[in-house]
């Protein structure tokens, strides 16, 4: 089952920004939504790694999650510079309230969701995660969604999928963003 919020207006060009929990997807579906739009994908992760010449998991046990944050939110903007493009960002990005406000302002905002179920499923996979180390990923996923999808819920368009195929959001977004 796929759901979506209709976008207040249709797509101007302006850079798309999927927001989410960790393993909802945001760096598949934006790779795939970037193809689709003919535009390119930035993985905001991808790009803190590369300035800080070091994986998220080493910023963080180094330096802090308020460190990382800072580095992120400095990312971040330098990615939203007014050319169309598709930008996935880490789980936590949105929750700061500077690069929220960026965000909201600069860009296209779209909550990619899924059920705690879905995302469980989705970082087990995967032992990269700093927030999960040592940790029932069940339980930190539902608490992180406790806290910050009241803030997701502040982007203008929602996409909620449960055990859909990664395309079945693009195509939601898509036709949100009357494309």
């Amino acid at each position: 089952m796929l759901q979506s919020t209709p976008s207040p207006a249709p797509w101007t060009g302006k850079p798309i920004v999927l927001i989410g929990l960790m393993g909802v997807g945001k760096s598949t579906v934006g790779r795939r939504l970037a193809e689709r739009l003919h535009v390119p994908f930035v993985d905001a992760d991808i790009e803190i790694e590369a300035a800080a010449g070091m994986p998220i998991a080493e910023i963080f046990d180094r330096f802090g999650e308020a460190y990382f944050r800072d580095g992120e939110r400095r990312v971040i903007a330098r990615l939203i510079d007014d050319q169309p493009k598709v930008i996935a960002t880490g789980g936590g990005a949105f929750v700061n309230a500077e690069t929220r406000a960026l965000i909201l302002a600069e860009a296209l905002t779209i909550w990619l969701d899924a059920s705690i179920d879905v995302l469980t499923d989705r970082v087990r996979r995967r032992d990269t995660r700093p927030l999960l180390r040592g940790r029932d990923p069940h339980q930190a996923l539902a608490e992180l969604a406790a806290v910050r999808n009241p803030i997701y819920a502040e982007a203008p368009i929602h996409i909620t999928s449960q055990h859909s195929p990664h395309d079945a959001a693009v195509t939601a977004i898509l036709k949100a963003i009357g494309r």
